[in-house]
């Protein structure tokens, strides 16, 4: 686990050491079924947050583009929702610990969750 984690603070610290745009009030971590067996995550800032329409997502003012970081399934972690569950405990952990979290926690909510499906918020302002 701690290799995943430090893939995570890698991905947050490569978008977030450079001037982010202002006016971003929610941040994304998108989560992706990649295709060589992995959970892929991008990170994205909106200049939109509603939390009952999880469409904000949707509108990436900022994005880590190709910037993604990807983790291995695992037998732990085949499945999406076990996936979900272990990203975002990783995320989690960087919200308490990371280097540029006070930068994620300066906007109204940070949240997760696959492209293709619910949000979850695990920060709200």
């Amino acid at each position: 686990m701690y290799g995943e984690l430090q893939i995570v603070f890698k991905l947050v610290k490569s978008n977030l050491k450079q001037d982010i745009p202002v006016g971003i009030k929610a941040f994304n971590f998108n989560l992706y079924e990649g295709s060589d067996d992995t959970y892929d995550i991008q990170l994205i800032g909106s200049d939109e947050f509603d939390e009952n329409d999880s469409d904000w997502t949707c509108t990436d003012y900022f994005n880590s583009e190709e910037d993604i970081c990807c983790i291995k399934r695992t037998e732990d972690i085949q499945h999406w929702e076990q996936g979900l569950n272990h990203i975002t405990m990783l995320v989690e952990r960087y919200l308490k610990e990371g280097e540029y979290a006070n930068i994620l926690k300066s906007v109204s909510a940070i949240g997760i969750g696959f492209v293709d499906g619910d949000i979850d918020i695990l920060f709200r302002a």
